[in-house]
């Protein structure tokens, strides 16, 4: 049974957050959390957060991304070391690697056209501490689902706790912005956040007050967004 005490409280590496023995529920770890034998570890410094009713991960700012089996992260595109395989640097410690076949439509006689420099929206098919990370444009069913290469726009790198704030259901921070001006976002587990505007200067204004909000409470988020149209407009 996990220690209900140390939710929402700060750990550090090799702490005990918990037992195994005799709880009848399907623990889920997310990062910083770790089963050995018995008992729960923390292998990551931050704040434990509890989703009910069994999910656990440590929240903290690292910038070095560790690749998860399903996430969906933001890369680009570095080499193509053979014709059938694209490397995309994803920021973890080993580029990924891409097929020409991890399309929507694509086939041998139908290829993608990916240059180098493009910037890619995937998901993690293969994340182990022994091999080379995989990913791919399509979804389980064969979709893109809003994968692959994303056009114009300015890709901008933040810390992992920005980006799981914004991928929240009805983020506070997208909500504010938002009200006030147009914009798409796209946002990766891996600490990237892409963002497509009317205009290239709104664009770059818009990534760097959303990234110099990250740890504002909303109250100031407001404030900074309203000055920010004002200025912008002006």
């Amino acid at each position: 049974m996990m220690d209900p005490e140390k939710v929402n409280s700060v750990v550090l590496p090799g702490d005990v957050l918990g037992e195994i023995a005799g709880n009848k529920d399907k623990l889920l770890f997310g990062p910083g959390v770790r089963r050995e034998g018995d008992q729960v570890l923390a292998t990551k410094s931050g704040i434990l957060r509890h989703r009910h009713p069994v999910t656990y991960w440590v929240d903290n700012n690292q910038k070095r991304y560790v690749p998860v089996f399903d996430e969906y992260v933001i890369g680009v595109v570095t080499g193509k070391p053979s014709a059938d395989l694209y490397r995309v640097d994803i920021g973890s410690s080993m580029p990924a690697s891409l097929s020409y076949l991890s399309f929507e439509g694509a086939t041998k006689r139908n290829r993608p056209a990916v240059q180098l420099g493009d910037t890619i929206y995937g998901r993690v098919t293969v994340a182990s501490k022994d091999m080379e990370p995989e990913i791919t444009c399509v979804a389980p069913g064969g979709k893109a689902n809003g994968m692959g290469v994303l056009e114009g726009g300015l890709m901008f790198q933040s810390s992992l706790g920005l980006c799981r704030k914004l991928l929240v259901a009805d983020s506070a921070l997208l909500v504010a912005f938002g009200k006030r001006f147009r914009f798409e976002v796209t946002v990766g587990c891996n600490g990237r956040v892409w963002l497509k505007s009317p205009s290239v200067s709104q664009t770059i204004a818009l990534c760097n007050s959303l990234d110099a909000a990250a740890l504002l409470p909303i109250k100031q988020v407001d404030a900074m967004v309203l000055k920010l149209e004002k200025s912008i407009h002006s």
